[in-house]
């Protein structure tokens, strides 16, 4: 699915949109990706002159993808990180780098969802990490 598609699942729009294109890989998991352009927010003060994309974007990144595979149950609602675990920057990601994520579900209680994924820049690794996220339906949705 492209930006288009992935907009009718998740509720982020234009600068916080941050996946190209994303495809469920199997029942809990999905890939995605992301070219960096090097005209993005993030990259404006972080850092003047060497523009590297900050690590809390990364994982929204990851996040963001991983959404794909929840797609019935995120329409219409709002996922909101509850938590993020054992995240490892390895290399600094630039613009111009092509982010390949892939990602699992590995569990879920009520409306709350965990979560693995990973993200490599020309098959390395960049960051990991695991989440965890609540998909919460607004009143009178």
């Amino acid at each position: 699915m492209n930006r288009t598609d992935i907009m009718e699942i998740l509720p982020h729009r234009a600068s916080m949109l941050l996946v190209d294109e994303a495809f469920k890989t199997g029942e809990h998991s999905a890939s995605g990706k992301y070219t960096v352009r090097g005209d993005e927010w993030f990259l404006d003060g972080h850092f003047p002159g060497n523009p590297v994309v900050p690590g809390v974007i990364l994982c929204e990144i990851m996040a963001q993808t991983c959404a794909v595979i929840l797609a019935d149950e995120v329409k219409g609602a709002t996922p909101y990180f509850t938590g993020l675990n054992k995240v490892k920057f390895r290399r600094k990601v630039l613009p111009g780098d092509k982010l390949e994520i892939s990602c699992d579900v590995t569990g879920s209680k009520a409306s709350f969802y965990f979560a693995k994924a990973k993200a490599n820049v020309c098959g390395n690794l960049v960051a990991s990490a695991e989440f965890s996220f609540a998909i919460v339906r607004e009143e009178g949705s």
